[in-house]
């Protein structure tokens, strides 16, 4: 029986706050929704039935499902955005119409398409819109004036309150022209960023779902003679338990029987698979190779290895600091000039004597002319064009906030497997040192004997002859020579492929230096060694022009990885990086991190596996490797879809970009006011220069319309 977890509430736009009890964000003034923090057996049981492999890849459809599995959060997190969404496309359906009835388009377009009664039809349709359109803002307005912080929503609500009834009074007679399509155009476009920008923090606790998918849910427990299935969750200290071949390990512990090799890739960063045997230390959620383990558990469930790093993703996922949006405070401080000046000019004109009518005017216009549809494209406009212009060079944008940040990175930290190298270990030379054999013929020996094995070593080889088509031989009596090699007859000659240790041991002489970023096995043929196949984990022929790239910017790059010592430092002098850590586990990544960050270094992180999970939490800017993980790709703010460490370059350049857009769209937005504010409010009205409401709503559309130009010329450098 597992325990259910607290309830827990949040704000769908503010996923960093979390409350107790439900009430309203302090930040937005929304209404918080609920959640329950992960829980590895409440989530284990939600995946009994589908447990997807390590390194299986998910579809969008797939991954939403799993969101949804682990509570009510994400569930009611995508019905409000399906809900703006909704809203969005009906308000669109009935802004064209609008606009086409609307008087001041009928007089920019030359044409008259009035008709008897199309005043009250085109008042039906705003008043449509402005309800359900606008009701998530006029929400938002009563929600932020009872939490005391006035800010876009409020704006929205003030600017859509007074059109409408201002249009509603010109419809019953007011003089003047009314603002019908301001009020849909604006209404829609505010659907729109709101729509956007909740749909990018959609998935934000994913990664805590997928690490838990590691653990496999059932475990067989030995007792004596006997096996039995029981849950994962139930194991303790002591028990013993068995793992066949291929099976990932059900709890950290102890080897007690068998010999196998583990792929830890996903956990500690280790590209090769390790050799373990008795006594060596196990972690849950490695897999198993070709032999059977009895592993006594020395830790349960909730104390695993895995479970500690699940628990550092969430600690710092919910500390990382969000950066208040600069059209927030925009939007706050536009708010507040509108409202106030607002009243103060029907205020002014009422106290010089005009009438009515002329006092609402001229407040309709100061209220109109801060309406924020340029301040409300400036940033979404941006995001939208950024967006699709990285999506198509290979740059997935999660964390918006994070993408713009990424122009503070001052340190750029890679992880070696699977980002800066393929993560795969790979044939990378083979040669004869016997006349009588040529260069091939050592590959083709070395795989006919690999053929039947899942050696890590054995795949790299058999790979490699299968890109050269090669023809095996046949050949019979096969044994392995323990922890040496192995060996068979082929043709009638006793072949051999040994390790290094096997030549010292048998004092046979050959060239037993090697680059220690490699690993070297030997061919020996009746007792004569014959040549050598060297394997390592190849570097990508992209990552040297990444960190030249880097470089020429001005940003530091180091290496983080738990590989050894040997290899890190030659893939670092390969790449002429800035350093290099190396042997290190996933909570000491993370330490690393903090570390440099606690210097004044601006981190980014870059990485693919579940070990790098924390540490991508952690940097300020997480960079996920697209091949890799999908707890990696969930946990980091941006993924490189197509693997390429070059992206890393581009998305440095392309962010700078992106924020320069973004900075002019502000201060074009925000700045026109400044001169635009006064003349609505009458300040020349002695000098004979006066702004209408309809010259109102035309600076208001010029701005628009510079904003969305703006953005339009934003590309991507290689």
């Amino acid at each position: 029986m597992t325990h259910e977890q607290p309830t827990k509430y949040t704000c769908p736009m503010h996923p960093e706050v979390i409350k107790d009890n439900p009430g309203k964000c302090p930040k937005c003034g929304m209404d918080l929704i609920q959640f329950k923090e992960p829980n590895v057996k409440a989530m284990h049981a939600g995946h009994e039935h589908h447990r997807p492999d390590i390194g299986e890849k998910h579809s969008s459809h797939e991954m939403h499902g799993h969101a949804q599995h682990g509570g009510g959060g994400h569930a009611q997190h995508a019905g409000m955005i399906d809900d703006f969404k909704k809203r969005f496309y009906v308000v669109l359906a009935l802004t064209i119409p609008i606009m086409a009835l609307s008087p001041m388009i009928q007089h920019w377009l030359n044409v008259d398409w009035t008709f008897q009664g199309s005043d009250y039809i085109l008042l039906i349709l705003s008043s449509l819109v402005f309800f359900y359109g606008g009701w998530p803002f006029l929400t938002g307005l009563v929600n932020e004036v009872k939490s005391k912080l006035l800010g876009m929503m409020t704006l929205v609500a003030v600017a859509i309150t007074v059109a409408y009834v201002y249009s509603v009074a010109i419809i019953f007679g007011l003089e003047g022209m009314d603002f019908f399509w301001e009020l849909a155009t604006l209404i829609l476009i505010m659907l729109l960023g709101h729509w956007i920008e909740m749909k990018s923090i959609m998935g934000a606790s994913r990664e805590l779902e997928l690490l838990v998918q590691l653990m496999p849910s059932d475990a067989h427990l030995v007792h004596g003679d006997h096996i039995t299935e029981v849950k994962t969750d139930t194991l303790k200290e002591g028990d013993v338990i068995l793992i066949k071949p291929g099976e990932k390990i059900a709890a950290d512990g102890e080897i007690v029987d068998g010999r196998s090799y583990l792929n830890e890739s996903m956990l500690t960063g280790e590209s090769k698979p390790v050799e373990k045997e008795i006594n060596d230390k196990v972690i849950a959620g490695s897999i198993n190779g070709e032999g059977a383990l009895r592993v006594k558990v020395t830790h349960r469930t909730k104390d695993s290895y895995l479970a500690q790093v699940i628990k550092l993703v969430q600690d710092a996922q919910n500390s990382k600091s969000r950066t208040q949006l600069l059209a927030d405070q925009a939007a706050k401080w536009l708010t507040i000039i509108a409202l106030v000046t607002g009243v103060a000019t029907l205020v002014t004109w009422l106290v010089i004597g005009e009438d009515l009518a002329f006092a609402v005017e001229r407040m309709v216009t100061v209220i109109v002319i801060c309406c924020p549809h340029a301040l409300g494209l400036a940033v979404p406009l941006v995001v939208a064009k950024s967006t699709a212009i990285s999506a198509q060079s290979g740059l997935l944008i999660k964390d918006r906030t994070a993408f713009e940040n990424s122009r503070k990175i001052s340190t750029l930290v890679f992880d070696k497997t699977g980002t800066l190298t393929r993560g795969e270990f790979n044939v990378v030379s083979f040669e004869s040192v016997d006349p009588k054999h040529r260069k091939e013929d050592i590959l083709n020996l070395a795989a006919t004997l690999e053929q039947n094995s899942e050696h890590p070593i054995a795949t790299g080889i058999m790979r490699k002859s299968k890109e050269l088509n090669q023809q095996l031989p046949a050949l019979k009596d096969f044994k392995a020579i323990t922890g040496k090699g192995i060996q068979a007859v082929v043709d009638g000659r006793d072949v051999k492929v040994v390790s290094p240790g096997y030549l010292k041991e048998n004092n046979m002489s050959a060239e037993l230096s090697s680059s220690k970023a490699e690993t070297r096995v030997y061919l020996v043929v009746d007792n004569i060694v014959v040549g050598f196949v060297s394997l390592a984990d190849e570097i990508r022929p992209e990552s040297a022009d990444a960190i030249k790239i880097l470089r020429a910017q001005n940003i530091k790059t180091l290496l983080l990885t738990g590989d050894n010592k040997e290899v890190a430092m030659a893939v670092s002098n390969s790449l002429k990086m800035d350093g290099f850590i190396a042997e290190v586990l996933p909570h000491q990544k993370l330490e690393k991190i903090k570390e440099l960050q606690s210097k004044g270094e601006f981190v980014a992180m870059t990485g693919d596996g579940v070990n790098d999970a924390p540490a991508l939490a952690q940097a300020d800017v997480g960079i996920a490797i697209g091949s890799g993980s999908d707890i990696a790709a969930e946990t980091a703010d941006i993924v490189l879809v197509n693997s390429n460490p070059r992206d890393v370059a581009s998305l440095v350049l392309f962010g700078k970009a992106t924020y320069r857009k973004m900075m002019q769209n502000l201060a074009w937005a925000t700045g026109y006011n400044v001169i635009a504010l006064p003349l609505a409010a009458g300040i020349l009205y002695n000098a004979g220069v006066m702004l209408s409401p309809a010259m109102g709503a035309v600076l208001m559309s010029v701005s628009t319309i510079v904003v969305a130009i703006n953005a339009q010329m934003l590309k991507i450098k290689e």
